[in-house]
C-alpha cells in the first residue's frame, strides 16, 4: 500500500480542525433533512356516532297454558319457525274432553226439563182461562219453566266453557315467529300459574334496536332537525353494526323517542326499526347503531400523520424556527381507518408534518416542503 504523500496529511490536519472547530461552536455538518407538511384546514363532514343497542323481535309473546295437565306431545323444537295458529305443545285431554261431554249431557238434560216445564205451563194457562185453577198455580208454572229455561242457559255456558277448555289442551302460537327456548318436556305437569313460560315465539320479521343517546345531543338534533316530530320524519336512516363487526344490510328507521329523561343517567331510550326478511337478528342479539350527524367546523388529519405512546395520539407541529414540536390530540372515537377528527389539540392554521414520522423527533429542525393537504378547507 502507497503511504500517504505529504499533501494528503496536510489536507487531513485540515478538515480535522475545521470540523473540530464547527463543534466548538455549536454547528453540526449534518443536512437538514426536506419533510412535507400541511396546514390544517376546517371542513364539514359527515359522521356517525356508535351506540350499544339491544335488539329484540317486534313481538316477544310468552306462550303459557291455560289449563293444567300433563304434556304428551311436544309438536316443534327449539329454533323451529312457526305459523300463526300452529300447535306447539298438546297437554293431556282425556279429562277435559269428559268434562264436555258432562257438559252435553247437561244441556241436554237442560232441554228436556224446559220442554217439559213449557208442557205444564201452556197447560195451566188454558186451565186458568176456564176458571178452573187459581191465578197462583198458573204462575207457578210459569215460574218453574223460567227456572229451567236458566238452568238450560248455565248447562249452555258450561258447556261452552269446557269446549273452550278442551281447545286450550293445544298450546297454539299466536303469531308468526321463531321459537325459542323450550323449558317443559314430555310429561311435565303444567298448569297457568308455572313462574317460567313454556317458550317464546318471537316474531323477527321486524326488529326493534334500542339504544340511548345523551339529553345533550338530543338537543344538538333538535337543532339541526328541529323538534322531535322532524327528528323521526328527517333523520337519515340508521346504519347497525352487527356484534362480528359486519354492517348489517338492510338500513334502520328511528320510530320513537322517549319523552322521559333518565334522571339517574341523563339518557333518553330511542327505538329504531329494522327489517329482517333472512332473519339473520334474532332476539337478545347485540350490535352497535351508527347514528348520522354534520359538523360544520371539523379539523380532520390523516391517521398516518399521527403516532401513539400509551394510547395517546401525537402529531409533530411545525414551529416559527423550522423545529417540530411532538404535540397531543384527542380525536372522536370514530375510526374509519383512513382519518382522524381532532376536537383538541389543533387549530386552523397550523402546520403539521405530513410524511417521515418515525424518523422525526421533537426539537428537529426540518425543511418544510408545502404539499397537498388531504382535507378542504370550508
Amino acid at each position: 500500500m502507497a503511504k500517504p504523500t505529504i499533501y494528503q496529511g496536510i489536507a487531513l490536519i485540515i478538515v480535522s480542525a475545521l470540523f473540530s472547530s464547527c463543534k466548538q461552536k455549536g454547528f453540526t455538518l449534518e443536512p437538514i433533512t426536506d419533510f412535507k407538511v400541511e396546514t390544517v384546514k376546517s371542513q364539514k363532514v359527515d359522521l356517525n356516532s356508535s351506540y350499544p343497542v339491544t335488539i329484540k323481535g317486534k313481538q316477544d309473546v310468552e306462550i303459557r297454558p291455560q289449563v293444567s295437565g300433563f304434556i304428551v306431545s311436544l309438536c316443534v323444537d327449539e329454533g323451529a319457525t312457526v305459523k300463526k295458529g300452529q300447535t306447539l305443545f298438546i297437554i293431556d285431554p282425556v279429562q277435559y274432553e269428559a268434562a264436555v261431554e258432562s257438559a252435553k249431557a247437561a244441556v241436554e238434560a237442560g232441554k228436556a226439563a224446559v220442554a217439559t216445564a213449557q208442557l205444564s205451563s201452556d197447560n195451566k194457562n188454558e186451565l186458568y182461562k176456564k176458571n178452573i185453577i187459581s191465578d197462583y198455580e198458573r204462575q207457578a208454572a210459569e215460574n218453574t219453566l223460567k227456572s229451567a229455561k236458566a238452568q238450560l242457559l248455565q248447562a249452555e255456558s258450561a258447556l261452552v266453557q269446557a269446549q273452550k277448555n278442551l281447545s286450550f289442551t293445544k298450546v297454539t302460537s299466536p303469531s308468526d315467529g321463531i321459537v325459542g327456548t323450550i323449558a317443559y318436556r314430555l310429561g311435565a305437569l303444567v298448569g297457568p300459574s308455572i313462574a317460567t313460560p313454556l317458550t317464546v315465539v318471537s316474531d323477527i320479521s321486524e326488529m326493534y334496536a334500542y339504544f340511548c343517546i345523551t339529553e345533550k345531543e338530543l338537543l344538538s338534533y333538535n337543532r339541526q332537525y328541529g323538534n322531535t316530530n322532524n327528528i323521526l320524519s328527517k333523520m337519515p336512516k340508521l346504519k347497525l353494526k352487527l356484534s362480528d363487526g359486519t354492517i348489517y344490510e338492510q338500513e334502520g328507521v328511528i320510530e320513537t323517542l322517549s319523552g322521559v329523561v333518565d334522571a339517574s343517567t341523563g339518557s333518553i331510550t330511542v327505538r329504531a326499526l329494522f327489517k329482517n326478511p333472512q332473519q339473520l337478528l334474532r332476539s337478545g342479539s347485540t350490535g352497535s347503531v351508527l347514528f348520522p350527524y354534520s359538523v360544520d367546523d371539523a379539523i380532520v388529519i390523516p391517521q398516518d400523520v399521527t403516532y401513539e405512546i400509551q394510547d395517546k395520539k401525537y402529531v409533530y407541529v411545525l414551529q416559527a424556527d423550522s423545529t417540530v414540536k411532538n404535540t397531543e390530540i384527542v380525536a372522536l372515537g370514530i375510526n374509519d381507518g383512513v382519518n382522524y377528527v381532532v376536537t383538541e389539540g389543533l387549530h386552523v392554521g397550523d402546520v403539521i408534518a405530513a410524511e417521515g414520522i418515525p424518523s422525526l423527533s421533537d426539537g428537529m429542525k426540518i425543511n418544510p416542503i408545502t404539499g397537498t393537504a388531504n382535507t378542504e378547507e370550508k
